[in-house]
């Protein structure tokens, strides 16, 4: 497994993702993807699914501190009192004592953000939250959050299909890591020309390329969902190759600004 190193900390650049994962299928999955190697889960409370993560966590039987575990705040939880209970909530459903990563689920003009950011320490005071940081947040909105505490990372929408220019400047400037969710664009990468054509030259999927692409990139992590045993084997099979400069630019080149994850009430993204 390679890592990236953000602010002296190793992280586990391949994690699994669990959106959409439910019910003993989510245990099921959490479980065989530890046995596998995996050492980085993302959850939140939006999934609804902390519970069975933690379900999966115990039953995998890998020591807590040689997992990175990242779970997510709702906005309608992001007042003072609801971040602390809420994340309690969350602690007792994963079962465990604290979290690696606590992020803001999304940004929430509503509450101020130096209200939710302030809970945020506090929790790391307690010692139930390691690191802080955000997801879904342009550049402008993680500057204003550095403001106020460090940011770990920024988890957002990226893919080929989706460049993230702005935010992976910032993110190698002020050393915090852009996490990529949806890193496959649904699926979309399967059938990619070009993506299929770089993968036969190294014998692995687009998929694969895709995930290997995104974690050659400094100060990235890719955070991939897979439902199926098969798709956890492949995507953890990045590890033994890389892609050539010319090959990591012909990824590049495919950015269209396509995003999979953009609604109504979303901020206002980076161009």
């Amino acid at each position: 497994m390679k890592h990236v190193t953000i602010q002296g900390v190793e992280v586990p650049a391949l994690g699994f993702g669990t959106w959409e994962l439910e019910g003993s299928d989510c245990a099921d999955a959490v479980q065989h993807a530890l046995s596998l190697g995996y050492r980085h889960i993302d959850t939140a409370q939006g999934y609804d699914n902390e519970a069975f993560v933690g379900e999966g966590m115990q039953r995998g039987g890998v020591p807590r501190d040689q997992v990175f575990l990242t779970t997510k705040v709702k906005p309608d939880n992001f007042g003072r009192d609801r971040v602390l209970s809420s994340t309690h909530e969350s602690l007792a459903k994963l079962r465990t004592d604290y979290v690696d990563l606590l992020l803001m689920h999304w940004p929430n003009p509503e509450v101020p953000l130096d209200e939710t950011l302030l809970a945020f320490l506090e929790l790391r005071e307690m010692g139930a939250v390691r690191h802080i940081g955000v997801s879904n947040f342009p550049s402008k909105l993680v500057s204003e959050a550095q403001k106020i505490a460090p940011i770990f990372t920024n988890q957002v929408e990226y893919h080929p299909y989706l460049g993230q220019k702005t935010l992976l400047e910032q993110a190698r400037a002020q050393d915090y890591m852009l996490t990529a969710y949806s890193p496959i664009a649904r699926g979309e990468v399967t059938d990619d020309p070009t993506l299929k054509e770089i993968g036969e030259a190294h014998g692995k999927s687009a998929v694969q390329v895709t995930l290997r692409w995104l974690i050659q990139q400094d100060h990235v992590v890719a955070i991939p969902k897979a439902s199926s045993e098969k798709n956890r084997v492949s995507n953890l099979d990045i590890f033994g190759f890389e892609l050539s400069d010319d090959e990591m630019a012909r990824v590049f080149a495919l950015d269209r600004k396509e995003r999979q994850v953009d609604p109504d009430d979303g901020p206002e993204w980076d161009a």
